[in-house]
């Protein structure tokens, strides 16, 4: 069955997924004229404004609760994953991937509020499957997003996280001696396996405690957490980089010179820089994957395409600043493996450690001796959690698409306890076969969603041009799809009448 599931996955991230991701961000920003550059200052502003209301969140609340999924163990182990496996010009081709998948991420996000609607308890909903039967009218094209998003972020994608809270937890322990020795036996078990059984079912009590609350206490628990762990975990890596200042000249030299296959050592590794490098910015970021648009449709907005700005925000805040922290931690030090596919080992500063987070732990011991482990096991926790809060929202959006735009009390409560079952168990799988289950539910998304958007990028480009335009002459852009030709944006007409 594993050999299945890892076959499955590389047939999922081939070559063919890597170049479509690269060329919609690419065309995308050609399209909107590079919005993510002309906009920075208005998408920044936007970022920080808005309203909640009784149907809706706030942009704020809209754009922490979409970045509690964006920033996950992606930012921290994929981007040591990307280093090991794709050199350290990976970190050039997840910046590429972060500047272009902004883009991305305004087409998706202006979609999914373009096409929102109200739930049979009055609550925003949207995403994908909401906008491709209402963009497109292919209904059987969006409940084949729907089904894949609730396996996927319901069943496949919570086990990553959860793994890697056990196993920085793991870490942690086997680096302090105030826990227990974990070599032992506990009650006729494996003392490690108890011990990330009992951390399993602590995440997954504290989990069912926030989304039995719903989306409003999913959104006030991200608001806060969030922009906490995120500014901390940033912090923390300037602070690496400024005890390490020396090296940092040549840290930003290997970046590029490996990047463009110019350096000495790494230069056979061009193509996979690339390929580690947008995969692992796709599976941090997010962008063009289609879990975005989910948060972004329950904004209390004016017009679609503020929060789409917002959105692209929220795209250089994980790539540029997140997942480059820990690029720095990593690079900075010199903590770092890189292993050729062939086995071939050209960089070993850590002899026996796997690509992941122990990358970032050894950077920041390296520099600051026994703040490692528990710093980022502490920072692990955040990230995972708040991005498994996150994947709950999203499977429960499509299960209410899936039960005709209703909330079902039953299915609901089936959804609910089988994504605490997922973490529960995810805590004690391994490593490896979690992150191929993460990796083939965050491609089958991204393969539907991104097909999806191409063909319906017309409206969110509209809705671009209409937004400007209303800019210009001072106003505060206001939302009128029948006087855009824009069809089916059912809730804006109701809303207009």
């Amino acid at each position: 069955m594993e050999a299945l599931f890892v076959w499955l996955n590389s047939i999922i991230w081939s070559k063919a997924l890597i170049a479509l991701c690269l060329g919609a961000g690419l065309w995308f920003s050609i399209r909107t004229r590079f919005m993510q550059v002309r906009g920075f200052v208005e998408m920044t502003r936007l970022t920080f404004s808005g309203h909640s209301s009784d149907a809706g969140v706030s942009s704020f609340q809209a754009l922490a609760l979409s970045m509690s999924g964006r920033i996950g163990i992606g930012n921290i182990a994929g981007v040591a994953t990307a280093i090991a496996f794709g050199g350290p010009g990976a970190v050039f081709w997840m910046w590429v991937m972060g500047f272009l998948g902004a883009s991305t991420s305004y087409i998706e996000c202006t979609l999914a509020q373009i096409y929102k609607e109200k739930d049979n308890e009055g609550r925003y909903r949207g995403g994908p499957a909401y906008y491709i039967e209402k963009g497109l009218g292919l209904k059987w094209y969006a409940w084949a997003f729907a089904l894949a998003t609730i396996v996927a972020t319901g069943f496949l994608m919570p086990g990553v996280q959860a793994n890697a809270i056990a196993d920085s937890a793991t870490n942690f322990c086997n680096s302090t001696t105030i826990c227990p020795d974990l070599t032992g036996q506990w009650l006729g078990m494996d003392t490690a396996f108890a011990f990330k059984l009992g951390i399993g079912i602590s995440v997954g009590l504290l989990l069912a405690a926030i989304i039995f609350g719903g989306l409003k206490r999913i959104a006030l628990v991200a608001e806060v957490v969030v922009p906490f762990m995120a500014i901390g975990y940033i912090l923390m890596a300037v602070l690496v980089m400024l005890l390490n200042i020396d090296f940092v000249p040549t840290m930003f030299k290997t970046i590029f010179e490996s990047a463009f296959g110019l350096h000495a050592g790494f230069g056979a590794m061009l193509g996979l820089a690339i390929e580690w490098g947008v995969k692992r910015g796709i599976y941090a970021n997010e962008a063009g994957q289609g879990t975005g648009p989910h948060a972004a449709a329950a904004a209390e907005v004016s017009h679609p395409a503020k929060q789409g700005y917002v959105q692209a925000w929220a795209i250089y805040f994980d790539t540029m600043l997140v997942c480059t922290a820990t690029a720095f931690l990593v690079l900075s030090t010199g903590m770092y493996n890189v292993v050729m596919p062939d086995g071939a080992v050209l960089q070993e500063a850590l002899p026996g450690v796997a690509a992941g987070a122990g990358f970032a732990q050894a950077g920041i011991e390296s520099v600051l001796p026994g703040w490692g482990a528990g710093f980022v096991a502490a920072a692990l926790f955040f990230f995972a959690f708040t991005t498994i809060m996150a994947y709950y929202y999203m499977a429960e959006t499509n299960l209410t698409y899936v039960n005709g735009h209703k909330v079902r009390p039953l299915a609901t409560l089936v959804l609910r306890l089988g994504i605490v079952g997922m973490t529960i168990y995810g805590t004690v799988r391994t490593a490896e076969m979690a992150w191929t289950l993460g990796d083939i539910g965050v491609g089958l998304m991204a393969w539907l969603n991104i097909i999806a958007i191409f063909l319906l990028q017309k409206p969110a480009l509209i809705a671009l041009r209409d937004y400007e335009r209303q800019k210009k002459l001072g106003l505060d852009p206001i939302f009128d799809p029948e006087a855009l030709g824009i069809r089916n944006a059912d809730f804006w007409k109701t809303k207009r009448d």
